[in-house]
């Protein structure tokens, strides 16, 4: 009985994993600025519709535009501009599974690196993350006779995990 409320505690988690959407600060801690990386930046997550973009940044020392990949490419965002934020605090839902291209059109920023595009997959997709040498060190195996899982929590998917752990074992 206890192996099943623990298997069951399990696809519950994983589940609920794909329910929840993740808010990403554009750059991490560095945030929309020069100097960033944003191409490694957006090949570190998986995105998901309903997932949203928060870019900080100084107002009125750069700003977010939403472009079409031509634009993206030549940095020119005269054309091919899909929206325009300047708030400083901008926060993008992205609601459609598709291909986005985001640039700072102040002069200069963009071809200094200020871009990054993203392909957001529908929410309910397998998303797998992948690992590269400098990532967290993957943890051993269970042991053979064991039923134990592993499985890695971020954001409020971790809370949301909990909550519904707390749940079952009242079952």
């Amino acid at each position: 009985m206890g192996e099943a409320k623990i298997f069951l505690m399990f696809l519950i988690m994983v589940f609920l994993k794909g329910a929840v959407s993740e808010v990403h600060t554009v750059g991490d801690e560095l945030e929309w600025n020069t100097g960033a990386n944003f191409g490694s930046w957006s090949q570190k997550y998986n995105f998901s519709v309903g997932d949203t973009l928060v870019f900080k940044y100084v107002k009125g020392q750069h700003n977010v535009y939403e472009v079409i990949e031509a634009t993206y490419r030549s940095c020119n965002g005269s054309t091919g501009v899909l929206a325009t934020y300047e708030s400083g605090n901008d926060q993008i839902e992205l609601k459609k599974a598709k291909k986005y291209w985001f640039i700072c059109n102040i002069a200069g920023h963009c071809l200094g690196g200020m871009r990054f595009f993203i392909d957001v997959k529908e929410a309910n997709s397998t998303n797998i993350r992948p690992t590269t040498p400098q990532s967290e060190p993957i943890p051993p195996p269970p042991p053979a006779n064991s039923c134990a899982a592993i499985y890695v929590f971020d954001g409020w998917s971790f809370w949301v995990s909990l909550v519904a752990s707390g749940v079952l074992l009242q079952l």
